[in-house]
Order: C-alpha cells, then sequence, then structure tokens
C-alpha cells in the first residue's frame, strides 16, 4: 500500500512502537492531519494484532461512510472488502472485512453482545472531543473489558481539541501529538444589521465572500431546518455559476458522496452544513467559512421527559475547528456572524452531564456493573431518577437488575420511554397506533392553534392521510410525522396501516406505558388540578380541551413553582391502568403526619402509585407505624421541629469543625443536610413509643444526635474540640463555636475571656491537636470587648500599652500592670488600699 503523505504520517511508526509496547494511546491531531483514515491502515500488519479486526468508532454516519470509502480506495478495494462499515440500518461488512467503521451506538452493542469481542484486536475512538454519551459509555465498556477479559485488547483515543494531558492521566497512557498541516486563517466577525434574522445575514455574508475571496464557502448553520431556509433564499438569488448544497447525517449516500467530491465543472460551491462537517470528513476546495456560531446539542428537556436537539452557542474550540476548515488547501478567510464581544465557553461540555440517562441506566444494568470507569462520572441525581423511572417501566427490578422487558427494551434502540409504549402495544392495529404516537412525540407541534389534548393532534395526521389536513396544520410537519411512523412501523415489523379512528382512550392507554409517572388523578375537590403518579400535582388551563376527565396521562408538562401546567395530554381509561398495573393499586393502614392539627393521624388509603385515590380515618395510631411517620414528619418540618438546645447546636458545630480540621479522625457528617438524609437510622429508634412529636425531649434527642458517632469517637471529639478551657487565672472559661450559615464551613473558635485572666500567657490557645488558634476575644473588667485577636504575643507587644493608657483611668481598681508578661492573671479587682 503506498498511502500518500499526510501530516500524521511521521508519526505513524512512534504509534506503532507504543502500541506494541502497551495497550492504551492518546492521539492528539487537528482536523485534516490523517488520524482518521492512516492510523487504522498503519496497524493492519501488527504482529499483536494477530490478524483480527480493528474497530473505528466515528460519531457520525457521514463521516463514517467517508472513512470507510476513503480507506477502501486507498487499498484499491470497493467498501465492504477489507474496509467495510455499519451504521443503523446500513452494513457493508463481509467476513474478508479487517477494518470495521462503526458508529457509537453499534459499539456499544457489539461489546453488550459479546463482551470478548475474540475476533477484535483495537478499538479506535475517532474525535472523543465530541464527548457523545455513547462514546463515553463505549470507552468505558471497553476499559471494563480490557482490564476483566481482554488485556491484549488495544484502545486509542484519538481527538482534536480536547484536554489530551487529563485524558492521558485518565487512562494511564502515552499521549503522541501531530502538528497537523494548515495555511493561514484570517478570522474576523461579519456583523449583523438591527433585527435582522440569521438566514438574511448568511445570504448577505454568502454574496459579499463570493464577491471577494476565491474558492468554495462552507457555511456552518445549527441544522437541517435552517439549511433548507438558506439554501432556498440562496437558489433564488445566486446565479447559476454557484451550485448550493446541503450536508448533514440524514441526506442519503449518493447526495454525500457528492459534497465529498470535488465539484467536476469546476463551478464554485457553496456547501451548508451542520456540526458533521466540523471534523472526520474532507471538503475540497473550501477557501472560505462562514461560521452561524450555534449548533443544535441533546440537552435534558423536564417538560417532555425526552433529550431533545436544542440550538446552543458552540465552545471556542468548536470555532477554532470550523475556522481553520478554510485553511486546508490554501490561505483562506472565516467570518464569524457573532459579535466579537461574545465569549465562548472553552471546552464542548460533555453530554452525560446535560442529558437524560435513562438509556445509559439500563445498559448499566444489562452490563451487571455501574462500577466503570467513565472520564467524567454520571451525575448521582439524574441516575437516581432514571433507574427510578426504569423501575415504573418495569424495566428494572427493585432491586436494580435488569428484567426480561428491560431486556427487549434495550433491543429496540430507542428512548426507554418510547420502547415501553412501542411493546405494550397487544396487536398490530395498537402497534401502527404506537408508531403513530412515537413519531408525534418526537416531532415538532403541527398544529399551530391545537390545545392541549395529543388527540388532536393525532386526527390532524389522519385527516392529513385522507388528503384534508386542517387549516391550522402545517402539512410539511405531518409529513414528516407519517414518515416517521411508516420508520416505526418497519422498526416492528408492523404491517398493520395506522387506524382510521379511535376511541376516546386509545392513545392514552398506550401513552400511560411511555409515561407512568406523569398519570394523573383529578383533585377531588378542584376539577383543573391533577395529582400524579410521581407524587406531584399539574394543572390544566383554564379553556383546556382535556377538562371533566377523571384519569389523564401527559406527554409534555411545564415545570412551575407550585403545579405544573399540563401542555400536553390524553385521557386514560381507569379500567386499563387496573389491567396493565393491577399492583400499583393498593389499599393499607398508614399514619400520617397532620399538619394542621400537629399530631398523627391513622388513615385507610387506596392509593395508584404515588396518588391517593381514597381516605378515610382508621381508628388510632398504631404504635409501629408512628416513628416512621414522626421522623417523616421531621423531614417535612425541619430539623427546628426538634428540641435542639445550645449546647446540642454546639456539639454540632464541635463535630462540622473536627471534619474539616481533621479528616483522619473520620467522624460521621452530622450536618443538617447530612442529619435529613439519614434521619431514618439516627432518629427514627428515638421516636419508638410515641405518638406526638413533642414526646421526644430534650435528652432522648440528645442521645439519639451523637449516636452515629462511637464511644471513641465521641472522646475524640472531647479532646480536640473540647467545651472549656482554663486561663492562667485559673479558672474555665467556654469556647463558643459556630458554622457559616450558608456554606455550613466553620468559622473561627472564639474564648471570650477578661484581659486580666490572661497575664503571663506568651502565645495564643489552640485546639485540634495544635492546629486551629481560638479567636480571643479580650474583654474589660466591666465585660466589654476591647480587642480581638488569633495572635496574643503580638497584642503583648503592640496594642497592649494603648489599651491599658485607656482602660487604666477606667478601672482603677484593676490591675494594669507594665509587664504583662510576668504579671500574675486575676478575675478580681485590687484589694482595697492597694
Amino acid at each position: 500500500m503506498n498511502a500518500p503523505l499526510f501530516p500524521i504520517s511521521p508519526l505513524l511508526p512512534q504509534i506503532q512502537q507504543h502500541l506494541a509496547a502497551q495497550p492504551r494511546l492518546v492521539l492528539e491531531a487537528p482536523p485534516g492531519a490523517g488520524k482518521t483514515t492512516q492510523v487504522p491502515l498503519a496497524l493492519l500488519d501488527a504482529p499483536w494484532l494477530q490478524g483480527r479486526k480493528i474497530i473505528l468508532l466515528e460519531p457520525r454516519r457521514v463521516a463514517a461512510r467517508s472513512a470507510a470509502l476513503f480507506m477502501a480506495r486507498q487499498l484499491g478495494e470497493e467498501v465492504g472488502g477489507t474496509i467495510g462499515y455499519r451504521i443503523r440500518f446500513e452494513n457493508k461488512v463481509s467476513a474478508r472485512t479487517r477494518i470495521e467503521v462503526v458508529t457509537e451506538g453499534i459499539l456499544t452493542r457489539m461489546l453488550q453482545d459479546d463482551p470478548m469481542l475474540e475476533e477484535v484486536g483495537a478499538i479506535l475512538f475517532d474525535e472523543f472531543h465530541e464527548r457523545h454519551l455513547s462514546g463515553d459509555l463505549g470507552l468505558a465498556l471497553a476499559l471494563d473489558v480490557q482490564a476483566q477479559l481482554r488485556d491484549d485488547l488495544r484502545l486509542v483515543v484519538m481527538s482534536a481539541t480536547l484536554d489530551g494531558e487529563r485524558l492521558a492521566r485518565f487512562l494511564d497512557a502515552p499521549r503522541l501529538s501531530s502538528e497537523g498541516r494548515s495555511y493561514p486563517v484570517t478570522v474576523s466577525h461579519f456583523p449583523a444589521r438591527r433585527d435582522e434574522a440569521l438566514e438574511l445575514q448568511v445570504r448577505r455574508a454568502v454574496q459579499q465572500a463570493l464577491a471577494e475571496h476565491p474558492g468554495d464557502l462552507l457555511v456552518f448553520l445549527p441544522g437541517q431546518r435552517e439549511i433548507a431556509r438558506v439554501q432556498t433564499g440562496l437558489q433564488e438569488s445566486l446565479d447559476a455559476g454557484v451550485e448550493v448544497l446541503a450536508l448533514h447525517g440524514e441526506l442519503p449516500v449518493e447526495q454525500q458522496a457528492r459534497v465529498l467530491q470535488a465539484a467536476s465543472d469546476g463551478r464554485r460551491r457553496v456547501v451548508l452544513a451542520t456540526n458533521v462537517a466540523e471534523s472526520s470528513v474532507t471538503l475540497p476546495g473550501v477557501r472560505v467559512v462562514i461560521d452561524s456560531g450555534q449548533a443544535r446539542e441533546p440537552r435534558y428537556d423536564p417538560n417532555s421527559g425526552f433529550t431533545r436537539l436544542d440550538v446552543v452557542a458552540i465552545a471556542q474550540a468548536s470555532a477554532d475547528q470550523r475556522a481553520g476548515r478554510a485553511g486546508r488547501v490554501a490561505e483562506g478567510v472565516a467570518w464569524r456572524l457573532w459579535p466579537q464581544s461574545q465569549r465562548l465557553e472553552p471546552q464542548r461540555r460533555a453530554e452525560i452531564d446535560q442529558v437524560e440517562l435513562a438509556g445509559l441506566a439500563l445498559e448499566l444494568a444489562a452490563w451487571g456493573s455501574s462500577d466503570l470507569r467513565f472520564l467524567d462520572p454520571p451525575p448521582a441525581g439524574p441516575m437516581g431518577a432514571a433507574r427510578e423511572l426504569l423501575q415504573r417501566l418495569g424495566a428494572l427490578s427493585s432491586s436494580g437488575a435488569i428484567t426480561a422487558l428491560g431486556r427487549r427494551v434495550l433491543a429496540l434502540g430507542t428512548h426507554p420511554r418510547m420502547a415501553a409504549m412501542l411493546l405494550a402495544a397487544p396487536d398490530a392495529r395498537a402497534q401502527a397506533l404506537a408508531a403513530d404516537l412515537a413519531a408525534l412525540l418526537e416531532a415538532r407541534d403541527p398544529l399551530r392553534q391545537g390545545g392541549d389534548a395529543l388527540a388532536a393532534r393525532w386526527r390532524a395526521l389522519a385527516a392529513f392521510r385522507n388528503g384534508r389536513a386542517p387549516g391550522d396544520a402545517n402539512r410539511s410537519g405531518l409529513a414528516a410525522i407519517d414518515a416517521a411512523a411508516k420508520q416505526w412501523r418497519r422498526r416492528l415489523r408492523c404491517d398493520a396501516a395506522p387506524p382510521a379512528s379511535i376511541e376516546a382512550h386509545e392513545l392514552g392507554d398506550l401513552l400511560a406505558h411511555a409515561f407512568p409517572d406523569r398519570i394523573g388523578f383529578q383533585h377531588p375537590s378542584d376539577p383543573l388540578r391533577y395529582l400524579l403518579a410521581n407524587g406531584r400535582s399539574a394543572r390544566l388551563h383554564e379553556l383546556s380541551d382535556l377538562r371533566g376527565e377523571p384519569w389523564l396521562v401527559a406527554s409534555e408538562l411545564r415545570f412551575e413553582a407550585r403545579d405544573a401546567l399540563l401542555l400536553r395530554a390524553a385521557p386514560v381509561d381507569e379500567g386499563q391502568l387496573r389491567k396493565a398495573w393491577p399492583e400499583r393499586f393498593v389499599t393499607e393502614d398508614v399514619v400520617r403526619w397532620d399538619s394542621e392539627r400537629r399530631a398523627l393521624v391513622a388513615l385507610r388509603e387506596t392509593r395508584f402509585d404515588r396518588i391517593v385515590l381514597d381516605s378515610r380515618s382508621a381508628g388510632r395510631v398504631d404504635p409501629q407505624h408512628a416513628a416512621q411517620a414522626l421522623t417523616d414528619a421531621v423531614a417535612e418540618l425541619g430539623l427546628q421541629a426538634l428540641p435542639w438546645t445550645e449546647g446540642l447546636r454546639q456539639w454540632q458545630a464541635r463535630v462540622e469543625s473536627l471534619r474539616r480540621w481533621m479528616p483522619e479522625l473520620d467522624l460521621p457528617d452530622c450536618s443538617d443536610a447530612a442529619l435529613l438524609a439519614n434521619r431514618t437510622q439516627w432518629l427514627q429508634p428515638a421516636f419508638a413509643g410515641k405518638s406526638r412529636l413533642d414526646a421526644l425531649d430534650e435528652s432522648s434527642f440528645g442521645e439519639a444526635l451523637k449516636s452515629p458517632l462511637e464511644w471513641s469517637q465521641r472522646q475524640l471529639v472531647e479532646r480536640h474540640a473540647p467545651t472549656r478551657i482554663t486561663v492562667p487565672s485559673g479558672l474555665e472559661r467556654p469556647i463558643t463555636y459556630a458554622l457559616d450559615s450558608e456554606s455550613g464551613e466553620p468559622l473561627p473558635p472564639v474564648l471570650a475571656v477578661k484581659l486580666q485572666e490572661l497575664f503571663g500567657l506568651a502565645d495564643t490557645p489552640r485546639i485540634a491537636d495544635g492546629r486551629v488558634p481560638l479567636t480571643l476575644h479580650l474583654l474589660s473588667p466591666g465585660g466589654r470587648p476591647l480587642q480581638v485577636t488569633q495572635d496574643l504575643r503580638n497584642f503583648w507587644e503592640n496594642t497592649y500599652a494603648e489599651v491599658k493608657k485607656e482602660m487604666k483611668g477606667r478601672y482603677p481598681r484593676h490591675p494594669w500592670p507594665d509587664d504583662p508578661w510576668t504579671a500574675t492573671a486575676t478575675h478580681r479587682a485590687k484589694p482595697r488600699g492597694t
């Protein structure tokens, strides 16, 4: 193989040497250096590979196809021979394939299906700086396989703009860098006019750039919608000598290939691209980049419960990459369509910190371990919420293990909410309706004035299919929803046609399987308010089309301070709920805290999940349930409802202070937040046998509060954070401890003492094994503050003389010696006549 010379070429021998000696490598190289296509080819004949496959992971389908095609051409072959690729709904590999280019979700499935990966010798993670959730998961799984099963598996993480040093430390791997090859690019900011839409600004910039600069233009836009609008405007305004092309991941393969080839007729080209063109693909002839500074990236939308693509400002690293595209073949220019004063985040944030994590939680449950090494660990709060949702969906058991349904959900390859709904359909007709619902949930609202009933959207779709869409509907939007529904039916292998009409509850009965946490029951005293299965509440707006429905399931909510607003919902039949989830309808005797009566009440409750359907008095309070109910009452009322004394607050401050000052003591967390979080362990036993909150006395509460500390730990608190200290006068004086009300950090401990009691003491007393000086509040004989200091020696040397001069006349009966170092400390006045 005679490969052309790329900037990465001089580095290839070092890459081969490193991987011959160790299993992991971090490779930094800018776009265009050739890392994507040249590194896999250079490793094909490595002895350690032993004829096995190389998996090259690409974050985007366009890049996967492009990389496979380029490498196959270098070998003089067609794709599907030595070089192949696998992406969603497309597979071009054969028994001869040695380098397999896959997208991120495909790698996860490969690892889940066969963790040994016996036919694979190396996995290369390309463009890792994009920090997609599936890429982070793929690396975590691969590291686990390497550590547990395959120490001979090579892992190479390749990136253009990531913090390579941090990544190399994380992987315990060497780091190599390629300088790349580029020409100078002049970057400037192209101003917008007052109230000018982005599409108009782009059109002006394109027209001016075509007139002023040679070469092709690459225009970065957020997504397909903006590309389509700009393309229409440019095709109407530019002459026929300029070709306007789109580039995004949903284009057919033939159109993508056309954009990635040089123009055969010599015409200038304007390529309108999403951030797919930032890296991985090469566009020949580009000399001008026009950058909107925006991209569509996944963000968690709490209203819908899904991760959606939002238009966001790009990071500075992305802006630099985009600009660099203008300098690949010659000097170029980059025009940025945002103000020069606007500051961008330095790096793209990892998706794991800003998307919904139900899919990740299900993957980890299927893997059998959540103890994986992530570059950025999944945040605990969203992971907890994700597991709770999966349990409601039936995908996880109460112990957190994946269920048989969970494995079917995972195999469907979509969001667990959607998969649960699609799999719940009992027959082919219901499957077709579920496919319609899935398409509607993922799409923008096709109705301009559609109210809050999901049924109105479905009826508009049904009417569109019959050629009579309502006047307030977006026909192109309905066409896209219809096409998406066909895709869903194809994936489900559903041959049934969508129904022409439906019963009132059919949509809701299916939707409840996607949103079991958002099933709502009408409040008995407020017809617009609904109690939700997750324990929250929501309301309809005054003119809602759903008013009067006893049961609803919401697909979209707007969360507000008190109740959420139901934006989109469908009625659901209680009989279907009882059939689908009989175990969630329960009747039991409970004890509750009545905040108005400030007492416990015994109730017989009928509930669906966390919705109380009926509640009646059950007579006397059962002592067995009272302790838990009182403990829960404290969670509602706050810790201030307990019988705190100043001494107990001081004890808490002493423990918390020592946890910061002497962490090696390993004392338990006794902050208010921790006490509330762990209240069942330390507080509930103290309520045993009690049925009233005020039955807990100060002594019992104090012992409960201290119970998390063993006896030896309590002794350490007394030794290192004493409540009193003996001063030179021979008397004991109290030390006061406090915590900052906002941060919870310890404030300096205070010793308030009369100045005369410290005569003869040279240095400030210290506690916590001598690490923390006391803050001395030096008092006059009358108890008024004279000085605050942590440096007693400095006070005697520099300040005492002034204090003595001022105080001697005011307190003549008290000693004011010239030499406080040798004077006798006292708490008394001088005897009369002295």
